[in-house]
């Protein structure tokens, strides 16, 4: 079921997923709009809440209808979890404003884009397109690449590992879009996805380290197995601008588009090999 849902979503979310409407983000605002008190165990508790009702339905569904109702909760998890729609518009608005050399459009769309971690204070136009291409790097991870992770390593309760992690990754994008760093720090969600993240970054760095400079991605990504300190995102947009070395661009709109490009192409190699391992496995 797992792999069946997986090129349903996915195929579904190319073709029709644009805007907000089809993101668990919209629909978690209403939750969000009414905290005021932050800490690491309210995080922890809205989380495993969130995931506890998405076990139970699952539950329910077990066996009803030949497993179709199951199926259907199945694929619209997976919509509402995987796939970047509103963030993709601002992707393509920027590269509307940046081709029309609108400064003040394409810098309002990058701003939104780099929501996450941001752009350094007086950095040059390089430094400025090489952050936003790891903006794009790190938001294809985390609508696709870390959510496909969560929904296939968690088996049968794979909405469920889905369902948290998008959780966490909306929460953490209300912080830093409506609070200030201080409340977002005593959330503690930086701290829970660097875990959460560890592992899905690891395998989705040996894509960008294959696709890239082997003989020097590959060094930079064994050190990784060994460092706890460096954030995620550092690590997987270092991983990443090995390959993005090989075909450089300073240019405000090739720049980005060369990034996604990359992140489409490791995007279909990991649900390639998903797609082998599940099909092996079934088999076997």
């Amino acid at each position: 079921m797992t792999l069946f849902s997986l090129l349903l979503v996915l195929g579904w979310e190319r073709i029709f997923k644009m805007g907000e409407h089809w993101q668990l983000d919209h629909y978690l605002a209403a939750l969000f709009r009414g905290r005021d008190r932050f800490s690491l165990l309210r995080t922890l508790l809205m989380t495993l809440v969130t995931m506890a009702i998405i076990a139970i339905c699952l539950l329910g569904l077990k066996g009803v209808f030949f497993g179709v109702p199951q199926l259907l909760f199945w694929v619209a998890v997976g919509l509402l979890c995987i796939g970047a729609g509103s963030v993709r518009l601002h992707y393509h608005a920027y590269l509307k404003a940046a081709s029309r050399n609108d400064t003040s459009a394409h810098n309002a769309m990058a701003e939104e884009l780099t929501l996450i971690h941001g752009i350094p204070i007086d950095c040059d136009e390089r430094e400025y397109l090489r952050e936003l291409q790891n903006a794009l790097l790190w938001i294809n991870f985390r609508y696709y690449l870390a959510p496909l992770f969560w929904f296939v390593v968690g088996g049968p309760w794979g909405p469920v590992l889905l369902v948290g992690y998008a959780f966490l990754r909306a929460w953490q994008s209300w912080l830093a879009r409506h609070h200030s760093p201080l409340e977002r720090s005593q959330s503690g969600i930086d701290a829970i996805l660097h875990v959460v993240d560890w592992l899905p970054v690891r395998l989705a760095g040996v894509a960008y380290a294959l696709l890239g400079h082997g003989e020097r991605a590959l060094p930079a990504w064994f050190a990784s197995l060994t460092d706890s300190h460096t954030s995620q995102y550092q690590v997987l947009t270092r991983l990443a601008q090995f390959s993005l070395s090989r075909d450089p661009h300073n240019d405000k709109v090739e720049t980005p588009r060369v990034a996604v490009s990359l992140a489409k192409k490791v995007s279909l190699v990991v649900v390639v090999v998903v797609a082998l391992l599940t099909i092996y496995g079934t088999l076997v």
